[in-house]
């Protein structure tokens, strides 16, 4: 018996090649899908580490500046009552502040659930912070002899506006997306505009404390101020460190490698079937 060769047509090789190809495109495709999400997830932790350490050192140099040049802290006079507003500040409405906005994205394999109430609970020690920096402020000039007016400056009226917007924030975040029984499409709608205006009051925070920053050395060393003296040389480094971070914390943020993947559990929680 002869046996029959199978006769190769370009029909029959064409079809062969379209059936393999997508196989090959797919494995190709998903392999660099999880070389990418390796990637970004590793330079996201070499940023994270490196605003870590300047979230940290301007904590370190905001203390030593005050310290060294201001008398240090305490409550037996208005003065050194007031060095407690830029650093509670500092603290809260820089460091925290930035951790918080990054929370979702730094801890990423944790349940939405958990990542939520820590988001919000860090908020509630961002509002501690500065509601004891605003004290702090106002008892100083209440207290001075003569005593000093109130939001009259720059600086006063861009803390009020950052600290209301805020406030509306915390608000409406808790009572979106915390509160049981808000509908689905609601949380959909709301949460464009609830990530828009947190980078926007994280950057106006900024903002407000380069400007404070640098009133406290205009007041404080008034004409020595433009001899360089070392006090006005290291504060205008803490704000020029505030912006560096800021830049950072704002490209952490809104770069999309770095946002954290939905997990099967998120699409649960939004309807409300699993805790």
């Amino acid at each position: 018996m002869t046996r029959k060769r199978l006769k190769v047509t370009p029909e029959l090789e064409n079809n062969c090649k379209i059936e393999e190809a997508p196989k090959l495109n797919n494995m190709t495709e998903q392999n660099h899908a999880q070389h990418q999400s390796s990637s970004s997830i590793a330079s996201y932790s070499l940023l994270y580490t490196i605003s870590q350490i300047i979230g940290i050192t301007l904590i370190i140099f905001v203390f030593y500046w005050i310290f060294e040049f201001r008398g240090g802290f305490g409550f037996s006079e208005p003065k050194i009552i007031f060095n407690w507003h830029p650093l509670f500040m500092t603290i809260g409405f820089i460091y925290l502040f930035a951790n918080s906005i990054l929370h979702y994205r730094t801890f990423r394999n944790q349940r939405k659930s958990d990542l939520k109430n820590q988001h919000a609970i860090i908020h509630g020690c961002v509002l501690i912070f500065v509601l004891l920096a605003g004290w702090a402020s106002f008892a100083s000039h209440i207290y001075s002899i003569p005593s000093i007016p109130n939001l009259y400056s720059l600086h006063s009226w861009l803390g009020v506006l950052t600290i209301s917007m805020f406030l509306s924030q915390f608000i409406s975040g808790f009572v979106s997306f915390l509160y049981p029984g808000v509908a689905v499409q609601y949380k959909e709608a709301i949460m464009p505009y609830h990530f828009f205006f947190g980078v926007l009051t994280f950057v106006l925070a900024i903002a407000t404390s380069v400007l404070g920053f640098g009133e406290k050395l205009i007041f404080s060393l008034d004409k020595e101020y433009k001899n360089f003296p070392n006090e006005g040389l290291f504060g205008n480094f803490i704000g020029v460190l505030c912006c560096v971070y800021c830049g950072l914390i704002v490209y952490m943020v809104t770069k999309p490698e770095y946002k954290r993947l939905p997990k099967p559990e998120d699409s649960v929680l939004l309807t409300g079937n699993l805790d």
